[in-house]
C-alpha cells in the first residue's frame, strides 16, 4: 500500500473511534494468508462492543477506500451482529476481498456468502444498503485525499434478494420496514 493510503485507513479508524465514542474499539489488522489470495493488503478491520450509540456489535472495514479508491472516493463497509466473534471479522476480509476483486459493490448491490452468515440462519447474502442503524454521521468520511464513504452490508436471505431484482430495492427496504426486522437477529424470518 502507497504512503499516500496509509493515513486513509487511519483516518477511517479515527473517523469510526469518535463515531463510537464511549464504545470499545479493537483494530484487528488482517495479515495476509495463503487462503486469502485476494486480500485487500493492510485491512483492518474494527470491532466496536456495545455502548452509548447501539447494544450491538459493529464491524468496520478500514482499507477497503485505500486498495479500490477511484477520484479520491471510495467504500468502507459496517456490518452490525448480536455478538462478537471471529466470524465476523472474516467476513468483513470477504466483502473487502470481493469488492476489490472487481465486484465493486456499491449501494443496492449484494454478494453471496456461500454459506448462512451464522449457522442456521436463513440469510445467505449480503445486502449493501445506507447505514440506517447509524445513520450519516457514520456514512459519510471525509479524507484528505477525498471521501470515504461507510455502507451497511445487511444479512439477507436468498428469497429476499430474488425479490428484490423482480421488485426493486426499494420495494425490499418497505417489507424490511412493514416486518419491523431486527436486522442483527440471524434467526429472522425472510420477509418473502
Amino acid at each position: 500500500m502507497s504512503d499516500a493510503k496509509v493515513p486513509a485507513a487511519e483516518v477511517v479508524e479515527s473517523h469510526v473511534r469518535e463515531f463510537f465514542e464511549g464504545h470499545s474499539v479493537e483494530a484487528v489488522v488482517l495479515s495476509p494468508r495463503p487462503d486469502r489470495p485476494g486480500a485487500v493488503p493492510g485491512l483492518r478491520v474494527l470491532v466496536v462492543g456495545p455502548g452509548p450509540r447501539s447494544a450491538s456489535w459493529a464491524y468496520v472495514t478500514a482499507g477497503c477506500w485505500a486498495a479500490t479508491e477511484k477520484d479520491g472516493h471510495g467504500l468502507e463497509f459496517v456490518l452490525t451482529a448480536h455478538v462478537r466473534d471471529q466470524r465476523f471479522i472474516d467476513l468483513m476480509a470477504m466483502i473487502a476481498s470481493y469488492h476489490r476483486g472487481g465486484h465493486r459493490l456499491d449501494l443496492e448491490h449484494s454478494m453471496p456468502i456461500g454459506e448462512p452468515w451464522v449457522p442456521g440462519s436463513a440469510c445467505d447474502h449480503l445486502l449493501i444498503s445506507l447505514p440506517y442503524l447509524h445513520g450519516p454521521d457514520l456514512e459519510h468520511c471525509p479524507l484528505p485525499a477525498g471521501h470515504a464513504r461507510i455502507l451497511w452490508a445487511l444479512p439477507v436471505t436468498a428469497a429476499e434478494i430474488d425479490f428484490r431484482r423482480r421488485s426493486g430495492h426499494e420495494e425490499l427496504e418497505q417489507l424490511f420496514d412493514d416486518a419491523e426486522i431486527h436486522p442483527t437477529d440471524p434467526f429472522r424470518a425472510s420477509v418473502v
